[in-house]
């Protein structure tokens, strides 16, 4: 069934072609089409085109429909098109004419769009979820390990005194960023597009503001053209929001997989978090955040897959967006997966508390000793100038101490401050 029936039946090869994977990713819609489904035929009795009991049965059936897709038992058959057509039929099919009417006074492009806004909504919602989780990890492993100290690195080379309550705090604050950009997602989505039709409205006496209530969307995208114009520009703007939170995770992932080598030796995990080598019986491999690493590094390519698939596209529908939702849903779904599995390995991460104890990272100090002699009236060209010497004659030989009290520092990590920030970005 295809609800744009005409009498004739579509060339088998183009069907298959045009329809795509589609059958298989509207599962994901599904329960979002019930709900539109149900608050726009809520909207049709109250502009007196559906009865009180066509309602009432309509709403039975996409109520059914709904407690199939919860459960998982709701299929797309191969005669269907999509999830559209599904639903549409199985209304025709349970109480009659009222299931012809439901398609009353929308399109099916504005049924997609109401559908991926509510399915971005719900997915964002889902993420911060996540994100808290893994925020509240990094808060806590920060606070457990203010004290460790740890080298800090530019250009791959030792720099100055870091400590892991610093390295955790820095990531639990990126991630302040990351939602800031799921808020601007968010905000781009919690627009109603429904009752936009085929991007030019409809003559039929629809309440727009009904639905949009109906739904809980904060407003509706009142122009129709411009409605429809977001389908791409809702998926870019969940793509730039995806692809922020993939960027905090892949760093994530490359300091874990470095650290946890041998050459560095600062973290560790349990053995049956790490994978082995079929022929070096030594290995611990860090597999899991390699993995993280890799598939962030994909997410963060989505943005610019979905401008391309949107580029030179005039205002209208076009059937290029069906495939946005390829790229969009599998990488959301490999978001959600990669945020539960270093949340799960930062649970086990052990860390070296005596990392400063090697020879190699005496000269990790020599910012602090330059900065002593500031403190005492020293020019600091002066000072840094004959720390400098000192290195290069060899005979350089800090304390390994480290007083730092402006916000931010080593010993001022203002984690209360960062919590504050998170919570007030969570709450958008």
């Amino acid at each position: 069934m295809k609800v744009w029936d005409k009498g004739f039946d579509t060339e088998t090869k183009v069907e298959e072609f045009t329809v795509g994977n589609d059958r298989e990713l509207d599962l994901l819609l599904a329960e979002y089409d019930v709900q539109a489904s149900i608050a726009h035929a809520k909207m049709l009795k109250e502009a007196g085109i559906l009865t009180e009991e066509e309602l009432n049965g309509l709403v039975a059936e996409l109520n059914t429909i709904g407690r199939e897709v919860d459960e998982g038992t709701f299929t797309i058959e191969q005669e269907f098109e999509d999830i559209h057509s599904k639903i549409e039929h199985r209304l025709t099919e349970a109480v009659g004419d009222a299931g012809k009417k439901i398609h009353t006074g929308r399109s099916r492009n504005d049924q997609v769009l109401v559908c991926m806004h509510l399915y971005a909504k719900s997915e964002i919602d889902g993420i911060k979820e996540l994100i808290k989780s893994l925020f509240d990890r990094l808060s806590e492993l920060s606070e457990k390990n203010k004290d460790v100290l740890m080298p800090g690195y530019t250009h791959f080379q030792v720099a100055m005194p870091s400590s892991f309550g610093l390295w955790f705090a820095a990531y639990a604050e990126q991630l302040v960023d990351d939602l800031h950009q799921l808020n601007a997602a968010f905000n781009v989505a919690d627009q109603n597009p429904l009752g936009s039709a085929a991007g030019y409205g409809s003559n039929l006496p629809i309440n727009r503001t009904h639905t949009t209530e109906e739904l809980g969307f904060a407003t509706l995208k009142y122009n129709s053209v411009a409605a429809q114009m977001s389908r791409g520009r809702l998926e870019q703007s969940l793509a730039m929001g995806l692809s922020s939170v993939a960027a905090t995770l892949s760093k994530l992932a490359m300091d874990a997989v470095l650290y946890a080598g041998q050459n560095h030796d600062f973290i560790s995990f349990p053995d049956e978090l790490t994978t082995g080598s079929s022929i070096m019986p030594h290995k611990k491999n860090p597999d899991v955040f390699e993995l993280i690493r890799g598939k962030c590094n994909s997410i963060q390519a989505l943005p610019n897959q979905v401008a391309m698939i949107n580029s030179n596209l005039p205002s209208g529908y076009h059937r290029e967006y069906q495939i946005l939702k390829e790229a969009l849903f599998p990488a959301v779904e490999t978001l959600k997966s990669c945020l539960d599995m270093a949340e799960f390995m930062l649970q086990h991460i052990e860390v070296n508390e005596d990392i400063l104890d090697d020879e190699r990272y005496k000269y990790l100090f020599s910012v602090e000793v330059v900065n002593k002699q500031v403190g005492k009236g020293v020019p600091f060209r002066e000072a840094y100038r004959d720390v400098a010497e000192q290195i290069n004659k060899g005979t350089f030989n800090p304390e390994k101490q480290v007083e730092h009290t402006h916000e931010g520092s080593i010993g001022n990590l203002c984690n209360d401050e960062i919590r504050e920030k998170f919570a007030r970005a969570f709450d958008g």
